[in-house]
């Protein structure tokens, strides 16, 4: 059941964030700003069970793209966690460790409606269920029907953006200006020269 004495209500929210974008680091600081919890955690995932033939830049590279897109973000921080952990990473596992290595926190789940849809396949998603709470942001697309009692969805606001538009524009359109990226996050990519080439 949920530890509701614990003081830092800690959103997780995970993902390959190859690379993070705007939307990301927005609906971040939307959940914090409006008290859903305390501080949210970017959970940079070195393999997601269902991208396992997406092509990843690489985990330290991504690591610290998120980093610099959060550094002046106040209660957003970025969690390497899972890249000590077995791979592909199952959130459950995930959760258990951190609970367990973070006992004053009670840890909350931020998934997209898109994820919603599929969460029964997730690995021992029943589990998640019962020992944590879990907060749902909608997505263009998405209807959310038949919500438990223990699952909020959040009103933030719908950015349409997304990782693979991103990526695809950086490697095949000239003129593209860095659109829907963090300006730090934008000049570092041009300086590695990431995502240029598929």
């Amino acid at each position: 059941m949920f530890n509701v004495q614990c003081s830092i209500k800690t959103g997780i929210y995970g993902g390959s964030f190859n690379p993070i974008h705007l939307g990301h680091v927005c609906l971040a600081k939307a959940l914090a700003d409006r008290g859903l919890v305390d501080e949210m955690w970017l959970v940079v995932s070195p393999q997601n069970p269902f991208k396992v033939d997406e092509h990843l830049l690489n985990d330290e590279k991504r690591l610290h793209l998120a980093r610099l897109a959060v550094a002046d973000v106040p209660g957003v921080e970025v969690c390497d966690r899972e890249f000590y952990l077995p791979r592909p990473s199952y959130m459950y596992n995930t959760l258990q460790l951190l609970s367990t290595e973070h006992p004053d926190r009670e840890f909350v789940l931020v998934i997209g409606a898109d994820n919603w849809e599929r969460f029964p396949n997730w690995y021992r998603s029943q589990d998640i269920l019962s020992a944590y709470r879990v907060i749902i942001y909608p997505r263009p697309g998405y209807t959310l029907q038949d919500i438990p009692q223990n699952v909020t969805v959040a009103d933030t606001p719908l950015l349409d953006i997304s990782s693979t538009e991103i990526r695809h524009r950086i490697a095949s359109d000239p003129n593209y200006d860095g659109e829907g990226l963090c300006s730090a996050v934008w000049e570092e990519i041009k300086q590695e020269g990431l995502y240029f080439e598929h």
